[in-house]
């Protein structure tokens, strides 16, 4: 024990050992394997796999859509997520439960039972194109599903909570007499908000952001039942590449090209979360 407490080592540090093992083969040991994939064909060094993939236009266009899909996700969580946010910060403390339990109920449910209801909703024959027909506002059905813009409904949807929450609690800790002391000041309402609110809320906001985007590069059910096989997304080309290609040396090097990007803006995530703790 006085070696533990000399090396500065907490002294139940090495019961967490095992379970760090366990983590290492389970999650680390995979990536080395993958990019052991990537590198290596037939036992010899080759960066082929990483040429064929700049070369062949179909990767770089299913790479481009990815990110797109990711932004506009991204870009819809922020517009009403930011919103939700701040409403929620503005009601009394019973209420903000009943807000936040709202936010937290569909975690407790399926993603893919939340995604196959949206095609209840928005189908040919759902709920809003009977609607809308039965009003007479339409003549044929508006196709939501199938596309883009049904895959990305239903990326926001599954995501928006995962901004909204961290959000929430960012606002939440904003002090109060900030605000008086501005309005104090004779600051309006829009100046306090747009001077001083945003501002501080900003990097809970990036942060919350780029977690978003980092998550919708990796969907995959959502863009494959909503989006029909019409929507290539880099997790769908994925299981195309490795499950009836198969082609894992390709897989493995897109694998590893979408890891790189995911750690360069999660470096931004972490830069975010550490000025917002500081704030």
């Amino acid at each position: 024990m006085s070696a533990v407490k000399k090396r500065g080592m907490p002294p139940g540090a090495w019961m967490v050992i095992p379970l760090l093992l366990v983590m290492a083969a389970g999650f680390n040991l995979p990536l080395l394997v993958m990019l052991g994939k990537s590198l290596f064909i037939d036992g010899r060094f080759t960066l082929s796999s990483y040429m064929a993939l700049m070369e062949t236009s179909v990767y770089a266009k299913v790479l481009g859509n990815t990110f797109k899909i990711a932004v506009l996700s991204t870009v819809l969580c922020v517009l009403l997520g930011y919103p939700l946010a701040y409403w929620l910060r503005g009601l009394p403390s019973k209420w903000q439960m009943v807000g936040l339990a709202a936010i937290v109920i569909p975690f407790w449910i399926s993603i893919l039972v939340r995604t196959y209801a949206w095609i209840v909703i928005m189908g040919n024959a759902g709920i809003v194109n009977r609607t809308l027909a039965g009003l007479g506002w339409i003549k044929a059905p508006i196709p939501f599903l199938y596309n883009e813009l049904g895959v990305v409904i239903g990326t926001v949807n599954v995501l928006l909570p995962f901004l909204v929450l961290p959000l929430f609690a960012s606002m939440s800790k904003i002090d109060d007499r900030i605000l008086s002391a501005a309005q104090t000041l004779g600051a309006g309402r829009a100046t306090i908000f747009w001077r001083v609110f945003f501002p501080l809320s900003v990097p809970a906001l990036a942060a919350g952001a780029i977690l978003v985007f980092i998550l919708t590069l990796g969907f995959y059910i959502t863009p494959a039942i909503l989006g029909g096989g019409r929507v290539p997304m880099i997790a769908n080309m994925l299981d195309l590449l490795i499950n009836q290609m198969p082609s894992w040396e390709l897989a493995s090097s897109i694998s590893v090209a979408l890891l790189a990007f995911t750690l360069i803006f999660f470096a931004f995530y972490l830069r975010f979360t550490n000025e917002e703790r500081h704030a």
